[in-house]
Order: C-alpha cells, then structure tokens, then sequence
C-alpha cells in the first residue's frame, strides 16, 4: 500500500488490488484514509457495491474490487462514512441499488446490506434522517424482501436485532406511523413466491419478538390479525401463504418472547434471573378466535389424495407442514 502511496499518480484500482489494504484501513493509516475519504473516492468505492461489472469485465472488477470496497465501509472509518452520509448524492447512489430496473444479484446485495447496516449502527441519525425524506426506501426494500440479505436490513431497520439506536423508541414510533407494517403483511399473499412469504413471516416474527415497541403493538391490532388470516385463509392451495401467515400468528401468542433480542443476552437473563412474560393482547385472541372454524375445516383430509410410505405403514394423506401448523 505505501509504495502504491509513493506514487505521484495511482489509481483507486491500484490500492484495491493490494492485499494488506483492509489491514492498513483498520490500522487507520493515515494516507490512505485521506485518500479514501475524498469524495471521488467513495463515490467510486460505491459503484463496485450497487452497479453489476459488465459481462465482458476483468475477475478483479467483478469479484474482487466490490469485495474490497464492501471490506472498506464495514471498518467503520468515521470519516469516510461521514463523506457519504453528508453528500445526498452519493446516498442516492448507495440506495440505487433498490431500483426496480436493476439485476439485485445475490452477491452485490449482501455487500449492499452490509454497509446500510454500518451505517445504521455508526450514523443512525443521518441515515434515519435519510429514509424519513425518501420513503421510497421503505417499498423499495420491501419489494426484494425475498432476498435474504435485503430481508435482514429490515429486520435490522425494525430494531429487532439490538437497542442500537441512540432514538430507539422514536424510530419505532415513526415506522408504526408510516406503512411499512402493511407492505410487509401484504408480501404474505398467496400470489407472492413462497421464498417471500418465508422472508415477510421472518421479519414479522422479529417485530414480534421485540415488544413491546410501537410496531409490534400494531402487529398485534385486530386488524392486522384480520389481515394475516385472511391472506392464510385466502387459497387453501398457496401452503407456503398459509404456513408463513401462521408462523406470525403462533409469534404473537408466544408468551416467552422476550424484550430482549439479543440471544446471548436472553440466555444470560433466563440464566441468571426471573424475567416476567409479556401478556398476550386480549384483543390479538379475540380477533383469532372467530378464525378458527375456517382453519379446522383445513384439517379435512377427505379429499387430499397424497401418500406418504414409511417403515411402519402409510400415510393417506401425510400431515404436512400446514396442518401442524
């Protein structure tokens, strides 16, 4: 990395093929980060992230540099990631990623993921500031809940892996007011693919098991409860909408769940201390309970005509995932 430094001209790509560069950013080498903070830079550092090399591009420009760009924003140098939480422009970049024209490989979006959740953990104001003027982040993230890593930026954006933010409770408070809650439940339709059903159910879950807060309140309304029972009932032949929806439901009776996300934290405090469960909404039962009868008649097996062969005979039908349910 010095020598490439020494030069009187170097490029961007030169430092990202050094090897110890990732070792130099986290040891805050002081000429490099100087290099890297500078606007050109990073908005550079960028279109490795959210912009697919062309299909004719070297190995290093579609593996390597995004990689290392990736590696970069997660060091959490301050200065770089204040240059691209102060320039809008290059937060437009970032989130350009979401666009609906793009190809959203598997490979660019986890590096995607990983720096907005940097910068939820390093630059939450900003960052939050960010989402709250351009709300199409929120659809647009809802729209490829399918994959995984986009799934887990809202899950974290939910709050539902740690108390992170410094304005925990304002945050929850502001996304319980805006419609994000209803794009999530809307993605358990049974005319979504079962890949989003499992990802929407995943991140309702979370919500779940972060309450009490203000969006898991709203989850455990009636009229949510009404909507994801009607999406489960909707067609009896979309198993992965009924499975998925239920799985949300059972969540939201589950008395242990607990305030705490954190697994090693919840493990330390059954471990160590008494900790009371959250009460069940009396109203999240009752608006259940005029569902059941539609869900018992899914217990019909008379026209089901599956058989499972076992070592101790057949099952005609077997029971299935959606009846255990």
């Amino acid at each position: 990395v010095e020598s490439v430094l020494d030069k009187e001209n170097f490029t961007l790509e030169e430092l990202l093929d050094e090897e110890e560069i990732i070792q130099e950013c986290k040891a805050l080498n002081s000429r490099l980060i100087n290099f890297l903070r500078d606007r050109e830079q990073v908005e550079k550092l960028l279109r490795y992230i959210v912009e697919e090399a062309p299909a004719d591009a070297e190995s290093k420009q579609a593996f390597k540099f995004p990689f290392v760009a990736c590696e970069i924003f997660t060091c959490e140098i301050d200065v770089i990631l204040k240059t691209l939480v102060e320039e809008e422009e290059l937060m437009n970049l970032l989130f350009s990623f979401l666009e609906p024209n793009r190809p959203h490989s598997a490979l660019l979006a986890g590096y995607f993921s990983k720096v907005v959740v940097c910068l939820m953990l390093r630059k939450t104001v900003p960052l939050m500031n960010y989402v709250q003027i351009h709300p199409d982040v929120f659809r647009r993230l809802v729209d490829l809940i399918g994959i995984t890593s986009i799934m887990e930026v809202l899950v974290r954006l939910v709050g539902a892996d740690d108390h992170a933010y410094p304005n925990f409770m304002d945050v929850m408070q502001w996304l319980a007011d805006s419609n994000l809650l209803e794009m999530i439940v809307n993605k358990l339709s049974p005319l979504c693919p079962p890949e989003v059903h499992a990802n929407a159910a995943e991140t309702l879950c979370a919500i779940t098991r972060n309450a009490p807060s203000a969006l898991a309140t709203k989850l455990a309304s009636p009229s949510f409860v009404a909507r994801i029972f009607g999406h489960a009932l909707e067609d009896s032949r979309s198993k992965s909408s009924l499975v998925h929806s239920l799985s949300v439901c059972i969540s939201l009776l589950d008395p242990k769940r607990s305030a705490i996300a954190s697994p090693l934290m919840y493990s330390f405090r059954s471990q160590h201390m008494y900790e009371s469960p959250n009460p069940v909404n009396p109203e999240t039962i009752g608006a259940m309970l005029p569902k059941l009868c539609d869900l018992l008649m899914l217990l019909n097996v008379s026209s089901d005509e599956k058989f499972l062969e076992t070592t101790y005979g057949e099952l005609r039908p077997p029971l299935g995932k959606h009846r255990l349910k």
